[in-house]
């Protein structure tokens, strides 16, 4: 769901919004997380208007990127949140969301947060398994409340360009409950007062590059609710999760509209009879909306290979050691015959040469991009990785004792740092005290 980028060339230089890249870097260091509020609304607001016509309740996937302050952007936008653990809930709070429009999904969910997020009065639980339900069910009539519930059904439908560690809606996941399991488990579930389960949720995982995959979903959700429905069994809200597509190569996602055009004629009668829809985007709205800024510390060959080593690495962003993900790498200041056409996986433009792009940290893996063609590089050069917007920082870890870094929020001809760089500090402030267990 790409719309216009915000991370553009002007006279060679790359600028987030107003502000020139290079001396922002001057300021805090690197390397650091940029982002962009227009991007983050921009991408919202497209996905908002796209689906307009059945009025879905948006809740953005907080994992994708959950600095609160970015969060209260959002939310002040109109959007719920979708949170997988107590901490993301904890946050979606503290930015100012609405407890009502939270969905708490996640397989794991533990008594503590079950108990946190019912005391919040949360809108729904996403059910994973028949044992949760029980589980909600029984904390929930020990404090005597009520919760919204969806159970989460796999509907057997995936994209087959989806990354096998990053697919969720195929028979066997861990997640949800196969489709054809459904009608015992709303039998079973009956009329629980204090968990009612009134909704169907699923997710096919992430990206999915078509509309393709939600349709057939959606079909099998539907024929789902008939069965329900000749039971006696009413269903009001479907959640048809996210994992839509992010621009990572140019042109490869689809348009928010592109989704929409498919989907809602088959939710629209649903909408029409009372029915709520929820979406769960995540990477559609965070991933084109932040890079990460780095830094070229050394380069060295061997192997016939040219390598350059930057200072930020798998432990700033783990996607390329995780996921063999693809992120397009590009310095922040070019010469004029090189400044990118788009975000390819193979660039055009003379005086480029190939490279290993490699990370500071003590792992084999610790590669962000192989045999790379990049204009020649010099050391103390400033490097842009795009599309790091989500699960980046998110994903960011202190592993070989790397402080994290900081993220910067550009608004127009503003700059925030809304989070600091982590110090040497930092990295031991939990370990000082000893007690007595």
């Amino acid at each position: 769901m790409s719309s216009t980028n915000v991370f553009e060339y002007q006279n060679a230089q790359l600028f987030c919004e107003g502000r020139n890249v290079d001396e922002l870097a001057k300021k805090v260091g690197t390397p650091f997380y940029l982002y962009s509020k227009k991007s983050f609304l921009d991408k919202y607001n497209a996905i908002k208007d796209a689906f307009k016509a059945i009025d879905p309740l948006i809740c953005y996937s907080v994992k994708t990127c959950g600095n609160i302050n970015i969060l209260a952007q959002l939310i002040n936008a109109g959007a719920g949140m979708d949170v997988v653990s107590g901490g993301e809930l904890f946050r979606a709070l503290e930015a100012g969301a609405d407890p009502k429009k939270i969905v708490f999904a996640g397989i794991g969910k533990t008594d503590a947060e079950i108990e946190y997020a019912l005391e919040m009065g949360i809108g729904w639980f996403n059910i994973e398994s028949e044992a949760e339900f029980e589980n909600i069910s029984r904390l929930a009539k020990e404090r005597n409340l009520s919760v919204n519930a969806a159970l989460r059904v796999n509907p057997d439908v995936y994209d087959s360009r989806t990354h096998e560690k990053t697919m969720t809606g195929h028979r066997g996941s861990k997640f949800g409950v196969d489709i054809e399991r459904a009608t015992d488990f709303f039998k079973n579930a009956g009329t629980n007062k204090h968990c009612k389960v009134n909704g169907i949720h699923f997710h096919l995982g992430s990206p999915i590059y078509t509309p393709e995959p939600y349709v057939l979903a959606i079909g099998k959700v539907m024929i789902l609710l008939g069965k329900l429905k000749n039971l006696g069994i009413h269903i009001d809200t479907i959640n048809i999760g996210g994992g839509y597509a992010a621009d990572y190569t140019t042109g490869l996602a689809p348009q928010a509209l592109d989704y929409a055009e498919a989907i809602i004629p088959l939710l629209a009668p649903f909408v029409a009879e009372g029915g709520r829809v929820i979406m769960e985007p995540g990477r559609s709205i965070s991933a084109s909306s932040g890079v990460l800024i780095s830094k070229v510390l050394y380069l060295k060959e061997g192997g016939g290979k040219k390598f350059a080593v930057l200072d930020a690495g798998m432990s700033q962003l783990i996607r390329p050691a995780l996921y063999d993900a693809f992120h397009f790498i590009w310095p922040t200041k070019v010469d004029a015959l090189q400044v990118p056409k788009g975000l390819l996986q193979e660039m055009d433009l003379p005086g480029l040469e190939k490279y290993h792009i490699t990370g500071p940290i003590c792992e084999s893996s610790d590669y962000l991009a192989r045999d790379r063609s990049l204009p020649r590089l010099k050391p103390s050069e400033l490097i842009c990785i795009f599309t790091s917007g989500a699960y980046g920082m998110v994903m960011a870890s202190q592993y070989n004792a790397v402080p994290r870094p900081p993220e910067i929020l550009v608004d127009g001809e503003k700059a925030f740092v809304i989070r600091e760089r982590e110090t040497l500090h930092t990295l031991t402030e939990l370990e000082r005290d000893k007690r007595t267990i």
